[in-house]
């Protein structure tokens, strides 16, 4: 794809679209990046435009927008929004920053999506990569934006991409090596019109551009994966913690065993998973099945998967203080994801819950919550929805902050107890994002001994 000389609107400033800009600008294109936020709250990212020689304008989506031979939108830009509307009326091209980063592309790409687990399966098909000697780039949404690290990767090396819905939309080619989908269950429908089949649409481009030399992985346990192979060319192959597989992975007799065509190619002890959890379980499945795909050496699998410590913000251990563990689940921005936090944990919880609700039913929870959960801090711009759904099952009080939550949490739990932030909601209502949530988390937890 040659853009020297053409110009490109970038929707949006922040992470990817200011990698996307700079990206363009590096292949002799003329970016012009429009952002609504207020100019003071994306400062740092306009001083590095403003280096690189990059036009914006911020505050607005003027008619300048539309002056430019297609459209590359970050993910954070609602694909109903008023600009892109616009776009589309017009008959501009609009690309994803994924779509289009992924044009310039010389290595393997190794697609990971699903409602939850992608960042831990990201990152663990990263670390084994990695143990097996082999060149990987952790991108896309964990790490690096996609457009920032695209023009290093080699042929001979891979990138371990995590995607979200958002970046799936206005996917026009996009075809990686390999592509996973997780599992689907209900998430961000305050954008997919409240349907669930809208947001399993978005996932499911991850794999329909794929060629019959590429491979996608999915969940054999999820029933909505299962009614969409035909609609990819690619190779299938199925992960499940239930059934046995005959091409893919599933547990038997206490090990994990991947069969091509009903041959047992890798076996290895359950035992050999570092993380926790049945869901932990089936994330290291699919990386497995990949892992063969792509030919690693067993031994070095078994390695990684023995070595993999796990990521920031998810389920991530943060102290012991006086017999109570403080538990980081920032990354849990869905009711699905605290369902498997909940799962986790057999000792007594004291749950941090809530921020910007994204149409949270909170159904699927209560029993465990009924079960497990001792007392629960509603947190956010959703802490009355919270309380109203739990007051008459468990106690609930609501924080004005993260620190009140922790503080309230410290002054009443006790030895063996554990403190549980997994807020199964969007953090952009107090905080940037949930990295700086679990950040803020992680710091009050800090001064607790002070």
């Amino acid at each position: 794809m040659n853009i020297e000389k053409k110009k490109i609107t970038i929707l949006g400033a922040e992470r990817s679209g200011k990698a996307a800009a700079l990206l363009i600008k590096r292949l002799g294109g003329i970016p012009f990046v429009s952002d609504m936020a207020d100019e003071k709250k994306i400062s740092k990212t306009l001083s590095e435009l403003d280096a690189a020689g990059i036009a914006y304008e911020t505050g607005e989506h003027s008619s300048k927008v539309f002056e430019c031979d297609f459209i590359v939108i970050s993910p954070g830009v609602p694909t109903n929004s008023k600009v892109v509307r616009a776009a589309v009326e017009k008959n501009i091209p609009i690309l994803s920053e994924l779509e289009f980063s992924s044009r310039f592309c010389k290595g393997k790409i190794i697609a990971i999506t699903g409602t939850n687990g992608k960042t831990t399966t990201t990152s663990l098909m990263h670390h084994v990569l990695t143990t097996c000697g082999r060149k990987s780039y952790a991108a896309g949404n964990i790490g690096s934006a996609f457009s920032e690290i695209v023009l290093d990767v080699k042929e001979d090396e891979f990138v371990s991409l995590e995607v979200s819905s958002f970046q799936l939309d206005f996917n026009q080619s996009f075809s990686p090596f390999v592509s996973m989908i997780l599992n689907i269950t209900p998430d961000h429908m305050n954008r997919y019109d409240n349907s669930l089949g809208k947001y399993a649409e978005a996932k499911y481009s991850i794999y329909k551009h794929q060629k019959e030399e590429d491979v996608f992985i999915k969940n054999g346990d999820d029933e909505i994966l299962n009614t969409a192979d035909h609609l990819t060319k690619a190779q299938v192959f199925d992960f499940s913690l239930t059934k046995a597989m005959q091409n893919g992975a599933s547990v038997e007799h206490g090990k994990i065993s991947f069969k091509k065509n009903g041959e047992e190619i890798f076996s290895c002890s359950t035992t050999d998973i570092s993380l926790p959890g049945e869901h932990n379980r089936a994330n290291a499945m699919a990386v497995i099945v990949a892992s063969n795909i792509i030919g690693l050496p067993h031994d070095k699998i078994v390695d990684g998967l023995r070595s993999f410590k796990g990521v920031e913000h998810r389920l991530e251990f943060v102290k012991e203080i006086n017999g109570v563990k403080y538990i980081n689940d920032s990354k849990a921005t869905n009711v699905d994801s605290v369902w498997y936090a909940l799962k986790s944990f057999e000792e007594p919880l004291f749950l941090i819950l809530g921020g910007q609700d994204k149409g949270n039913n909170y159904d699927q929870i209560k029993d465990l919550v009924k079960a497990k959960v001792k007392k629960i801090y509603a947190l956010g711009s959703s802490a009355e929805i919270v309380f109203k759904y739990f007051h008459s099952h468990v106690k609930v009080e609501i924080k004005d902050s993260m620190h009140a939550a922790v503080n309230a949490a410290n002054q009443e739990t006790r030895e063996g107890d554990i403190v549980l932030l997994s807020p199964a909601c969007a953090s952009f209502d107090m905080f940037e994002n949930y990295e700086h949530r679990g950040k803020v988390f992680k710091q009050a937890v800090e001064e607790l001994q002070r």
